[in-house]
């Protein structure tokens, strides 16, 4: 199976479209805990957008490279290819996070990000999909998970933000530069921080392992093995707590599982009894949407439009919907936005590659 899969690329737009919805309330102060992550343990429905985005980026790596793989290709070329998109999106995310710097005023520059580790992912998971055959994949998965865990029990003096491996790590590399950071103590960390990238291949890598059983038409065994992945994630969670931040053996497993679970769904419901792939035209131009957003939120946000435009356009729904209503009101009216813009630009074939 190496044609283009329309539930693939709906769950990859419902996750961009699901991204924009909880990344840009008209309100912080005034956001639905659905549409929060969870402040360390634990997680929210929102903990579950960015989990599944890397899944698919691995399962779209399994039916794009699969193929080329068992034809015989070359694996030199294509591997530079990979390893050339994948520094593509990274740089694209420099780039985002200079704009803002710019434009918003940031006391310090952000070096890692989404795109940096979407970046990173999508370029791990393509060398595994080129060298690898599956058996390799789940070893070096388990290996992964394994590795990461130890590190996490035995290697770090805690579990919590301030004194863990992953916030020492942050701290002595990437110190201003990283999402949070402290002068006055010197502490650094960031939720796409170096140690916790390990947590992110190895979802990326379960999306590639995945991708081969959907790519074989194994949907059964697809399905299993998300059940079974997120009882073992399940189970973990016990003594390695679900963990975003920290992105957690058992948070790869449990989100991993549950992605699997959504996708062996989402293939019997579009591709074989043919409904509509609700999102697609996001899928189809995800990174485009993404990094269109955010320029988009940063330009109204740098010029000062932001403020004047969520009170006097969504100013007036605050009586009959309250504050969060109000701010969620924003956050749907953007993504429809972006909606109509990526439906015109699919029904031009329009489609930004990066």
């Amino acid at each position: 199976m190496s044609r283009r899969i329309a539930s693939v690329d709906a769950l990859r737009g419902l996750a961009v479209a699901a991204m924009l919805l909880v990344n840009n309330p008209g309100d912080w102060g005034a956001v639905y805990w659905p549409l929060e992550h969870a402040e360390w343990h634990g997680f929210t429905p929102t903990d579950l957008i960015f989990p599944f985005f890397l899944f698919i980026v691995g399962v779209s790596g399994a039916l794009a490279l699969g193929p080329r793989v068992d034809a015989g290709a070359a694996p030199g070329p294509l591997r530079n290819a990979v390893l050339l998109r994948g520094l593509r999106i990274f740089v694209l995310g420099l780039v985002l996070h200079g704009l803002a710097w710019w434009l918003m005023h940031k006391p310090e520059f952000r070096v890692l990000g989404v795109l940096q580790r979407i970046g990173i992912c999508f370029a791990f998971a393509g060398v595994a999909a080129i060298h690898l055959r599956a058996r390799g994949q789940w070893v070096l998965l388990l290996a992964l998970l394994i590795g990461y865990g130890a590190l996490l029990l035995f290697g770090s003096p805690t579990l919590e933000k301030v004194g863990s491996l992953n916030q020492r790590i942050d701290t002595a590399v990437l110190g201003r530069w990283a999402y949070e950071w402290d002068a006055k103590t010197g502490m650094a960390f960031d939720p796409e921080g170096l140690l916790s990238t390990l947590g992110a291949l190895a979802t990326t890598l379960f999306g590639l392992l995945c991708g081969g059983l959907l790519r074989r038409e194994q949907t059964r065994g697809l399905l299993l093995t998300g059940i079974a992945a997120a009882l073992v994630g399940w189970w973990w969670s016990r003594w390695l707590p679900w963990n975003k931040q920290l992105w957690t053996p058992s948070f790869v497993l449990w989100t991993g599982g549950l992605a699997a679970v959504a996708l062996a769904a989402a293939h019997q419901w579009v591709d074989r009894m043919n409904h509509r792939p609700w999102g697609r035209a996001f899928g189809l131009n995800a990174i485009g949407a993404y990094a269109g957003a955010w320029m988009c939120t940063v330009l109204l946000a740098g010029f000062g439009w932001m403020d004047p435009l969520y009170r006097t356009v969504f100013g007036p729904l605050g009586p009959s919907l309250g504050p969060h209503g109000q701010s969620l009101a924003f956050a749907i009216a953007f993504v429809g936005v972006w909606a109509l813009i990526v439906w015109a630009l699919a029904k031009r074939r329009l489609y930004w590659k990066i």
